[in-house]
């Protein structure tokens, strides 16, 4: 079932009244795209959280009964990739709620983790990026350098040329 910003928000407020202490919520993927009003909604729901906050915030999301699917990791983890320490300094608040600062990963930064699957949904995810926020291919490439895939290192490289050339190629 899709969640819209007002669906995920909801939710969130949800997990806010189980937390016993303050956390910080960095939402990835879809979910930062749909909180930043780059889609209309999200299939799943990604976060990445700093280390400290992780257990705290599984033992919430377990305390409501919810029915996603929701993938969590630490410090900057998204999916293969690992963000530059950065991350979160760089992200975007989207909402501050009693125990919850909710923020999204920067647009550039959704858009390299993005390159080391690089499915047609991620390749319309990061043409979606580029056009809202006007990212530059230097951007990306500038920050791709910095990510640490976890893999075959060829592959990221791959995907991340594809990706020049099909959105950055002189025409």
């Amino acid at each position: 079932m899709p969640l819209d910003r007002e669906g995920l928000l909801a939710f969130l407020q949800a997990v806010d009244r189980e937390l016993k202490r303050e956390i910080v919520l960095v939402a990835v993927g879809g979910t930062a795209m749909t909180l930043l009003d780059v889609k209309p909604s999200t299939i799943d729901i990604d976060f990445t959280v700093p280390g400290e906050d992780y257990e705290e915030f599984q033992r919430a999301l377990k305390a409501v009964p919810h029915g996603f699917k929701i993938d969590c990791w630490k410090d900057g983890k998204v999916f293969s990739q690992l963000l530059p320490e950065d991350y979160l300094e760089k992200s975007v608040g989207v909402a501050k709620m009693k125990s919850v600062e909710l923020r999204a990963l920067q647009p550039v930064d959704i858009v390299v983790t993005k390159i080391g699957r690089l499915d047609e949904k991620d390749e319309q995810d990061i043409e979606a990026c580029i056009r809202k926020f006007g990212l530059k291919g230097k951007q990306i490439a500038e920050r791709a350098s910095q990510v640490d895939y976890v893999g075959r290192d060829e592959n990221y490289k791959y995907h991340l040329r594809l990706v020049m050339e099909k959105f950055f190629r002189k025409r």
